[in-house]
């Protein structure tokens, strides 16, 4: 049995955005002189949870650090950066042209609240990792009730 997709709301601009992505990418599949100067793209990515924290991975290979930002609160991750375009040989035809570049951001929501002051990030041979140590659960606190 088929399904059919059905999308509910007003998000006209987000089918407006993927559409154009679909040419693009047709386009891109034909000739690389098809691409906007400014292609958006969207690196691949993990997220594991352990007992005390929560682990992000991206792939983004050729992103230098100083185009990376992170911003994190209790609830998401928000990772923005760049990759540049690598230089083409001009007098060659390209067979195949699937390297994105351009700006790219992910919002990652986090399945727990996260300790925003443990966070921490590194990034090693194109791989980010991003270690979110979990908010510890409140404890109930017993008081004891006064005759007045």
């Amino acid at each position: 049995m088929d399904y059919i997709k059905i999308r509910f709301g007003n998000d006209l601009d987000q089918l407006s955005a993927e559409f154009k992505r679909n040419i693009e990418e047709m386009f891109r599949s034909m000739s690389p002189r098809f691409t906007c100067t400014e292609c958006s793209w969207t690196p691949p990515m993990d997220i594991y949870e352990t007992p005390n924290e929560i682990v992000v991975l991206a792939e983004i290979a050729g992103v230098k650090k100083e185009d990376l930002d992170i911003e994190i609160n209790a609830k998401a991750v928000k990772i923005i950066g760049k990759r540049y375009e690598m230089p083409r040989d001009k007098s060659a035809t390209y067979r195949l042209a699937e390297i994105q570049c351009g700006r790219f951001e992910r919002i990652l929501f986090m399945p727990v609240p996260i300790n925003t002051e443990k966070a921490t990030a590194a990034y090693q041979d194109g791989m980010l990792h991003i270690t979110l140590a979990k908010q510890p659960a409140d404890k109930p606190h017993k008081i004891s009730i006064s005759e007045e």
